[in-house]
């Protein structure tokens, strides 16, 4: 796989990440804790990744009109590769909510996309404090690590990742496709 088709592998899963969501979809009130339980021991693709999309969309409750905006402007923007402006509205979206990991991890897939990888990890990081679970930024965090070539550290991510959301096929290549690179690279 080169660069460039892998970037467009993980630029595809961000934008699928952030943009598939029904806007409507509910969890029926169920927690994400008892969603992200589910999710790991889903038994088929189809049950995890209804499941998937539960997390996500409760994750993407803001609980504010006007932040939601800002999150669609973001997400629209990043759907447009605009990604100077996708980092504007997410920019705007963590200084008003700092506590809302979504606004952190669109932040993330604006500077990914522009090739801005140590702020996009930094975004990632912030998400991942206020989320640990939080699949989509453990995934970036292995995407970048694998750009920039650091290959245990992507293994690591990809990993948890893996923990997280066993269904995963894309994962499961990459940490293959890792594991030729680490041999002998204590993990």
């Amino acid at each position: 796989m080169t660069r460039k088709d892998f970037k467009s592998a993980v630029a595809a899963f961000f934008a699928a990440l952030l943009v598939s969501l029904p806007v409507a979809a509910q969890t029926d009130g169920t927690d994400v804790e008892s969603l992200l339980e589910s999710l790991a021991q889903a038994d088929s693709d189809t049950a995890a990744e209804r499941l998937e999309r539960q997390v996500i969309t409760e994750w993407s409750k803001s609980g504010s009109p006007a932040m939601d905006l800002l999150l669609r402007r973001g997400k629209d923007a990043l759907e447009r590769s605009e990604f100077d402006v996708a980092s504007e509205h997410f920019g705007a979206l963590t200084d008003h909510a700092p506590d809302f990991a979504e606004g952190w991890l669109g932040l993330a897939q604006a500077y990914y996309g522009a090739e801005r990888f140590g702020p996009a990890m930094d975004a990632l990081e912030r998400v991942l404090a206020l989320e640990p679970r939080h699949f989509g930024a453990l995934r970036g965090v292995a995407s970048i690590h694998e750009q920039v070539d650091r290959p245990a550290l992507a293994y690591r991510a990809y990993e948890r990742v893996l923990e997280l959301r066993p269904h995963d096929p894309e994962v499961q290549q990459a940490l293959e496709r890792l594991e030729r690179q680490v041999r002998g690279i204590a993990l």
